[in-house]
Protein backbone atom coordinates (compact mmCIF):
# COMPACT_ATOMS: atom_id res chain seq x y z
CA UNK A 1 0.00 0.00 0.00
CA UNK A 2 1.36 3.25 -0.59
CA UNK A 3 -0.74 6.17 0.70
CA UNK A 4 -0.17 10.31 -0.17
CA UNK A 5 -1.26 13.60 2.30
CA UNK A 6 0.80 15.36 0.69
CA UNK A 7 -1.56 17.16 -1.21
CA UNK A 8 -4.84 15.37 -2.30
CA UNK A 9 -5.32 12.22 -0.43
CA UNK A 10 -4.05 9.27 -2.73
CA UNK A 11 -4.22 5.02 -1.75
CA UNK A 12 -2.86 2.50 -4.25
CA UNK A 13 -3.13 -1.26 -3.78
CA UNK A 14 -1.31 -3.44 -6.32
CA UNK A 15 -1.97 0.18 -8.47
CA UNK A 16 -5.75 0.39 -7.50
CA UNK A 17 -6.84 3.49 -5.79
CA UNK A 18 -8.89 2.45 -2.31
CA UNK A 19 -9.75 6.04 -1.50
CA UNK A 20 -13.68 6.22 -1.11
CA UNK A 21 -15.41 8.92 -2.67
CA UNK A 22 -17.94 9.61 0.58
CA UNK A 23 -16.25 12.34 2.50
CA UNK A 24 -16.25 10.84 6.02
CA UNK A 25 -15.01 7.11 5.28
CA UNK A 26 -12.33 9.35 3.33
CA UNK A 27 -11.66 11.23 7.04
CA UNK A 28 -11.04 7.48 8.75
CA UNK A 29 -8.46 6.80 5.50
CA UNK A 30 -6.39 9.67 6.09
CA UNK A 31 -6.82 9.83 9.88
CA UNK A 32 -5.83 5.99 10.16
CA UNK A 33 -2.57 6.73 7.76
CA UNK A 34 -1.19 9.71 10.02
CA UNK A 35 -0.70 6.85 12.70
CA UNK A 36 -0.12 3.41 10.62
CA UNK A 37 0.92 0.41 12.91
CA UNK A 38 -1.04 2.04 16.07
CA UNK A 39 -4.68 1.78 17.01
CA UNK A 40 -6.44 5.34 16.44
CA UNK A 41 -8.96 5.07 19.44
CA UNK A 42 -12.98 4.85 18.20
CA UNK A 43 -13.48 8.32 20.38
CA UNK A 44 -11.04 10.05 18.26
CA UNK A 45 -12.14 8.62 14.98
CA UNK A 46 -15.81 9.48 16.22
CA UNK A 47 -14.63 13.31 17.27
CA UNK A 48 -13.22 13.58 14.20
CA UNK A 49 -16.06 12.71 12.00
CA UNK A 50 -18.94 14.36 14.09
CA UNK A 51 -17.13 17.21 16.28
CA UNK A 52 -19.26 16.85 19.98
CA UNK A 53 -22.45 16.25 18.25
CA UNK A 54 -22.73 12.63 18.13
CA UNK A 55 -25.61 11.02 15.79
CA UNK A 56 -27.33 8.15 18.12
CA UNK A 57 -25.91 5.68 15.58
CA UNK A 58 -22.46 6.86 15.80
CA UNK A 59 -21.11 3.31 16.53
CA UNK A 60 -23.25 1.42 14.18
CA UNK A 61 -22.13 4.27 11.26
CA UNK A 62 -18.10 4.23 12.34
CA UNK A 63 -18.24 0.22 11.59
CA UNK A 64 -20.23 0.54 8.48
CA UNK A 65 -17.52 2.71 7.33
CA UNK A 66 -14.75 0.64 8.07
CA UNK A 67 -16.57 -2.32 6.68
CA UNK A 68 -16.50 -0.09 3.43
CA UNK A 69 -13.13 0.77 3.25
CA UNK A 70 -12.49 -3.40 3.81
CA UNK A 71 -14.48 -3.96 0.70
CA UNK A 72 -12.85 -1.76 -1.38
CA UNK A 73 -9.53 -2.43 0.39
CA UNK A 74 -10.25 -6.56 -0.46
CA UNK A 75 -10.97 -5.70 -3.64
CA UNK A 76 -7.65 -4.33 -4.58
CA UNK A 77 -5.16 -6.73 -2.79
CA UNK A 78 -7.05 -9.80 -4.78
CA UNK A 79 -7.85 -13.12 -3.79
CA UNK A 80 -4.37 -14.19 -3.69
CA UNK A 81 -3.30 -11.86 -1.36
CA UNK A 82 -1.26 -13.42 1.28
CA UNK A 83 -3.77 -11.47 4.22
CA UNK A 84 -6.80 -10.07 4.33
CA UNK A 85 -8.44 -6.75 3.92
CA UNK A 86 -9.42 -7.55 7.88
CA UNK A 87 -6.23 -7.75 8.83
CA UNK A 88 -4.69 -5.07 7.02
CA UNK A 89 -7.34 -2.73 8.55
CA UNK A 90 -7.60 -4.49 11.63
CA UNK A 91 -9.79 -3.83 14.88
CA UNK A 92 -8.17 -3.97 18.18
CA UNK A 93 -9.89 -3.30 21.70
CA UNK A 94 -11.37 0.14 21.38
CA UNK A 95 -10.26 1.26 17.86
CA UNK A 96 -8.61 0.32 14.47
CA UNK A 97 -5.54 0.95 12.82
CA UNK A 98 -3.83 -0.02 9.68
CA UNK A 99 -1.17 -2.56 9.85
CA UNK A 100 1.30 -0.84 7.12
CA UNK A 101 4.91 0.65 7.53
CA UNK A 102 5.66 3.82 8.26
CA UNK A 103 7.53 3.79 5.05
CA UNK A 104 4.47 3.36 3.11
CA UNK A 105 3.12 7.32 3.52
CA UNK A 106 4.48 10.31 2.24
CA UNK A 107 4.59 12.05 5.07
CA UNK A 108 6.87 9.44 6.88
CA UNK A 109 9.75 9.99 4.24
CA UNK A 110 9.07 13.59 4.24
CA UNK A 111 10.00 13.92 7.49
CA UNK A 112 12.58 11.56 7.63
CA UNK A 113 14.13 13.81 4.66
CA UNK A 114 13.40 16.78 6.70
CA UNK A 115 15.62 15.48 9.75
CA UNK A 116 18.45 13.98 7.90
CA UNK A 117 18.35 17.79 6.24
CA UNK A 118 18.44 19.42 9.36
CA UNK A 119 21.36 17.52 10.78
CA UNK A 120 23.31 18.78 7.88
CA UNK A 121 21.90 22.59 8.23
CA UNK A 122 23.52 22.22 11.86
CA UNK A 123 26.77 20.44 11.25
CA UNK A 124 27.35 23.29 8.13
CA UNK A 125 26.75 20.39 5.61
CA UNK A 126 24.97 22.94 3.47
CA UNK A 127 24.91 21.67 0.01
CA UNK A 128 23.48 18.70 1.48
CA UNK A 129 21.30 20.13 3.74
CA UNK A 130 20.37 21.99 0.57
CA UNK A 131 19.48 18.97 -1.68
CA UNK A 132 17.60 16.90 1.04
CA UNK A 133 15.13 19.81 2.19
CA UNK A 134 15.02 20.07 -1.95
CA UNK A 135 13.48 16.30 -2.08
CA UNK A 136 11.77 17.04 1.29
CA UNK A 137 9.69 19.67 -0.43
CA UNK A 138 9.41 18.08 -4.05
CA UNK A 139 6.97 15.36 -2.63
CA UNK A 140 4.58 18.03 -1.74
CA UNK A 141 1.58 17.71 -4.54
CA UNK A 142 -0.37 20.94 -3.05
CA UNK A 143 -1.68 21.68 0.68
CA UNK A 144 -2.34 18.98 2.47
CA UNK A 145 -5.57 16.69 2.29
CA UNK A 146 -6.47 19.11 -0.09
CA UNK A 147 -9.60 17.48 -1.21
CA UNK A 148 -10.55 16.05 2.35
CA UNK A 149 -13.07 17.67 4.74
CA UNK A 150 -11.08 17.74 8.18
CA UNK A 151 -12.34 17.48 11.38
CA UNK A 152 -11.15 18.96 14.45
CA UNK A 153 -7.98 15.63 15.10
CA UNK A 154 -6.96 15.94 11.29
CA UNK A 155 -7.20 19.92 11.29
CA UNK A 156 -4.25 19.74 13.99
CA UNK A 157 -1.96 17.30 11.83
CA UNK A 158 -2.44 19.19 8.42
CA UNK A 159 -1.75 22.40 10.55
CA UNK A 160 1.61 20.95 11.47
CA UNK A 161 2.49 19.76 8.12
CA UNK A 162 1.85 22.50 6.57
CA UNK A 163 4.00 24.58 9.24
CA UNK A 164 6.71 22.05 8.89
CA UNK A 165 6.26 22.80 5.29
CA UNK A 166 6.88 26.46 5.79
CA UNK A 167 9.96 25.97 8.29
CA UNK A 168 11.46 23.35 5.35
CA UNK A 169 11.22 26.23 2.95
CA UNK A 170 13.18 28.80 5.33
CA UNK A 171 15.67 26.18 5.82
CA UNK A 172 16.47 25.17 2.75
CA UNK A 173 16.93 29.18 1.83
CA UNK A 174 19.16 29.71 4.66
CA UNK A 175 21.00 27.18 3.46
CA UNK A 176 21.28 28.48 -0.16
CA UNK A 177 22.19 32.19 1.35
CA UNK A 178 24.96 30.34 3.12
CA UNK A 179 25.94 28.64 -0.72
CA UNK A 180 26.31 32.25 -1.70
CA UNK A 181 23.07 32.05 -4.03
CA UNK A 182 21.23 35.24 -3.30
CA UNK A 183 20.81 36.18 -6.73
CA UNK A 184 18.95 33.25 -7.50
CA UNK A 185 16.17 33.62 -4.39
CA UNK A 186 15.12 37.05 -4.98
CA UNK A 187 11.94 36.19 -7.10
CA UNK A 188 11.14 32.99 -4.74
CA UNK A 189 11.48 35.39 -1.55
CA UNK A 190 9.50 37.98 -3.38
CA UNK A 191 6.84 35.56 -3.83
CA UNK A 192 7.16 34.59 -0.24
CA UNK A 193 6.93 37.53 1.36
CA UNK A 194 3.87 38.74 -0.50
CA UNK A 195 1.97 35.45 0.48
CA UNK A 196 2.94 35.61 4.11
CA UNK A 197 3.16 39.66 4.26
CA UNK A 198 3.84 39.49 8.23
CA UNK A 199 7.26 36.24 8.64
CA UNK A 200 9.54 37.80 9.81
CA UNK A 201 11.99 35.25 8.93
CA UNK A 202 10.82 35.61 5.02
CA UNK A 203 11.15 39.15 5.05
CA UNK A 204 14.91 38.99 6.87
CA UNK A 205 15.84 36.55 4.26
CA UNK A 206 14.66 38.63 1.55
CA UNK A 207 16.32 41.28 2.52
CA UNK A 208 19.94 39.44 2.62
CA UNK A 209 19.41 38.18 -0.46
CA UNK A 210 18.44 41.87 -1.26
CA UNK A 211 21.40 43.45 0.26
CA UNK A 212 23.97 40.81 -0.99
CA UNK A 213 22.99 41.20 -4.79
CA UNK A 214 22.98 45.46 -3.82
CA UNK A 215 20.35 46.29 -3.34
CA UNK A 216 20.60 47.84 -0.08
CA UNK A 217 18.03 50.28 -0.77
CA UNK A 218 15.41 47.92 -1.72
CA UNK A 219 16.29 45.59 1.27
CA UNK A 220 15.77 48.36 3.15
CA UNK A 221 12.34 49.25 2.43
CA UNK A 222 11.30 45.26 2.53
CA UNK A 223 11.94 46.39 6.35
CA UNK A 224 9.96 49.53 5.90
CA UNK A 225 6.80 48.23 4.61
CA UNK A 226 7.04 45.29 7.15
CA UNK A 227 7.66 47.64 9.99
CA UNK A 228 4.58 49.38 8.99
CA UNK A 229 2.09 46.71 8.67
CA UNK A 230 3.07 45.75 12.05
CA UNK A 231 2.40 48.89 13.69
CA UNK A 232 -0.86 49.25 11.63
CA UNK A 233 -2.40 45.68 11.71
CA UNK A 234 -0.94 44.34 14.87
CA UNK A 235 0.56 47.58 17.02
CA UNK A 236 3.96 46.04 17.44
CA UNK A 237 7.25 46.50 16.19
CA UNK A 238 9.51 44.01 14.21
CA UNK A 239 11.59 42.11 16.56
CA UNK A 240 14.68 42.68 18.00
CA UNK A 241 16.35 40.46 15.72
CA UNK A 242 14.97 42.32 12.32
CA UNK A 243 15.72 45.96 13.78
CA UNK A 244 19.19 44.91 14.34
CA UNK A 245 19.44 43.20 11.11
CA UNK A 246 18.36 46.26 9.56
CA UNK A 247 20.22 48.58 11.85
CA UNK A 248 23.61 46.32 10.01
CA UNK A 249 22.41 46.87 6.67
CA UNK A 250 22.57 50.47 7.75
CA UNK A 251 25.88 50.99 8.91
CA UNK A 252 27.06 47.64 6.03
CA UNK A 253 28.04 45.45 9.17
CA UNK A 254 30.79 43.12 7.43
CA UNK A 255 28.71 40.01 9.25
CA UNK A 256 26.09 40.44 6.58
CA UNK A 257 28.90 39.11 4.43
CA UNK A 258 28.10 35.36 2.83
CA UNK A 259 31.51 34.80 3.50
CA UNK A 260 31.52 35.95 6.87
CA UNK A 261 28.48 34.78 8.59
CA UNK A 262 28.09 32.20 11.18
CA UNK A 263 27.65 29.06 9.61
CA UNK A 264 25.26 27.30 12.16
CA UNK A 265 22.50 29.22 12.05
CA UNK A 266 19.29 30.80 10.13
CA UNK A 267 19.35 33.75 8.44
CA UNK A 268 16.79 35.18 10.87
CA UNK A 269 19.29 34.30 13.90
CA UNK A 270 21.94 36.59 12.42
CA UNK A 271 21.49 39.38 15.04
CA UNK A 272 19.52 37.01 17.75
CA UNK A 273 20.61 38.06 21.22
Amino acid sequence: MEIQVLGPLNADVNGESIVPTAGKPRQILALLAFYPGRVMPVPTLMEELWGTNLPQSAMTTLQTYILQLRRRLGTAMGPDAPGTAKEVLATRHGGYLLQIPPQSVDAHGYEQLVSSGQGAFEEGEDERAASLFREALAMWNGPALVDVRVGPILEIEVLRLEESRLVTVERRIDADLRLGRHSELLAELTDLIARHPQHEGLHSQAMVALYRSGRQATALDVYRKLRRRLIEDLGVEPSPQLQRLHQAMLTVDPALDVACGPRHSSTFDLYAA
